[in-house]
């Protein structure tokens, strides 16, 4: 194995290991120390892939997120289905999304905070979504009278705060509602069947 593909791998097997760590014991609470501990190496290899801790957490979460808009955009993109079918595929993978990077929210609302502009550019957001056939279904469906009028955004708003707010209150659901892990990840499946019959009852003409 060459150095270079050595590099490519042990990279990779410190990403993994914090990823899995991040998962488990939240930014917050982990140590750079967990994380080479997880991946089987000492905490000087470590440092000298990845200088910091933030620095790992943003390089994991960038990843993350960047293969989740590939596989948003696959959804949102598609001329093939309806609105209708979108919905429960859209709401299907922010979910997955959520359960694989639980730390994902407060990465993205710490980057809005910082820099909107940059997070946007760099993951081309705003062409993605704004171009997409899933906006233009749901703007050609207000326009024909088939669905409640409403700005897109609305439309937007209401998918992504019932599927992101449960995972960015996760800690305090489960200290009210005595919840173990188990509990709550049965009640986002419960949900994930859930939101997309709310979704369509906000778009029902009235």
């Amino acid at each position: 194995m060459s150095a270079k593909e050595l590099d490519i791998t042990t990279e990779e097997k410190i990403k993994q290991a914090a990823k899995a760590v991040f998962q488990k014991k939240g930014f917050a609470a982990t140590r750079t120390r967990d994380i080479a501990e997880e991946a089987d190496i000492n905490l000087a290899l470590l440092n000298y892939y990845f200088r910091s801790k933030e620095k790992l957490f943003g390089i994991i979460m960038e990843e993350s997120l960047r293969d989740f808009l590939q596989s948003l955009t696959s959804v949102i993109g598609d001329e093939n289905t309806s609105l209708s079918e979108k919905i429960p595929l859209i709401v299907d993978r922010y979910i997955a999304m959520l359960l694989a990077n639980r730390n994902m929210p407060m990465f993205i609302l710490s980057e809005i905070h910082q820099n909107p502009e940059l997070l946007v550019a760099k993951f081309n957001i705003k062409e993605i979504m704004m171009k997409s056939a899933f906006v233009r279904q749901f703007q050609q469906a207000v326009a024909a009278g088939e669905i409640a009028e409403m700005h897109v955004f609305q439309f937007l708003m209401n998918i992504m705060g019932l599927v992101i707010f449960p995972f960015m209150a996760a800690p305090m659901l489960k200290q009210i509602g005595d919840l173990q892990e188990e509990q709550f990840i049965a009640l986002i499946m419960e949900r994930k069947k859930l939101i997309p019959l709310w979704i369509n009852a906000i778009l029902k003409k009235t």
